[in-house]
């Protein structure tokens, strides 16, 4: 079609639709082609996987102490080479695994308490930090909350220039490298992390989540339409952090079209995945983490 013959065409439509209804059509097909592009970006490259067996879950504690441990120094190197702690034994590991190269590309991990004892960590290390006594985790039963941790994305990962920023190994997003039209260039590891922790929680029935971040990183959520509630002030833990709040409102209410797409995706993904893994895997994470403390405790004796 010719210049001439597609502005006859736009002068017709906006004859028989009025200027504020032709916008709106506009900026809906604008975002339905968005929510296209991004959730099949995504799907084309990317594509995330529950830790749901020993090999993965190795995998899984290698990544994060070659980020927590060996880059950030964040925690002690570990004989072994293992990020461990006392919350894997009640989590659940989520991936995301780079189709082309079959390699793992990042790790997070939602913290799932279902017996009395069993805490959050930001409920037995930054408590007292939560100012907003009315959402409290402590407030709620034991299988209403969660804490999404652990983020981390390996270093060759992050090759680009924009992705090479303080804070990238943990999710921060460098909004500022990302303009509207840039979505091709979007660190979709990162998002495609944080959308597979909270999978887990909505198809867990999880209602309550929380997370201890620095406050760029909330800021940097707010690209996708994401909007976190801090619930304390800043502290020192692993760096300046808040205690902030979500739930599946304050998710997807201001979630922009594309990413909401992003996210169903990525749900529909990983409920696909659960009930093979459901069967054992509280009691498989279980023997293996406590394996592999009780050894690292015996190796820095």
């Amino acid at each position: 079609m010719n210049l001439v013959n597609s502005s006859s065409m736009m002068d017709a439509i906006s004859r028989r639709v009025s200027k504020s209804k032709l916008g709106k059509l506009v900026k809906g097909y604008q975002q339905l082609k968005e929510a296209s592009f991004i959730s099949s970006h995504f799907g084309t490259y990317l594509t995330p996987q529950l830790a749901s067996d020993h090999e993965l879950r190795k995998a899984v504690f290698q990544i994060r102490h070659n980020v927590y441990c060996e880059e950030l120094k964040f925690e002690p190197v570990a004989p072994d080479g293992l990020e461990i702690d006392e919350f894997d034994h009640y989590s659940r590991h989520c991936l995301i695994r780079h189709i082309n190269s079959d390699e793992l590309a990042g790790t997070v991990r939602t913290v799932r308490p279902l017996q009395s004892h069993e805490m959050l960590p930001i409920e037995k290390y930054c408590l007292s930090s939560i100012t907003r006594h009315d959402l409290n985790p402590q407030n709620f039963d034991r299988k209403n909350v969660c804490e999404i941790s652990r983020l981390a994305v390996p270093a060759q990962f992050r090759r680009r220039q924009m992705d090479r920023f303080a804070g990238a190994a943990t999710g921060v997003i460098n909004h500022q490298a990302y303009s509207e039209t840039e979505m091709r260039c979007f660190p979709f590891i990162a998002i495609g992390l944080y959308f597979a922790a909270a999978a887990t929680a909505l198809e867990s029935n999880i209602a309550h989540a929380y997370v201890m971040m620095e406050p760029r990183l909330a800021r940097s959520m707010s690209f996708v339409g994401i909007k976190f509630e801090q619930i304390g002030p800043v502290v020192d833990y692993h760096g300046k952090r808040a205690p902030y709040y979500i739930n599946k409102e304050l998710l997807t209410r201001g979630m922009r079209p594309g990413f909401a797409s992003m996210l169903n995706s990525i749900r529909k993904n990983i409920r696909e995945q659960l009930p093979e893994t459901e069967r054992f895997y509280n009691d498989e994470i279980l023997r293996f983490t406590n394996n592999n403390m009780i050894s690292n405790r015996a190796s820095i004796s």
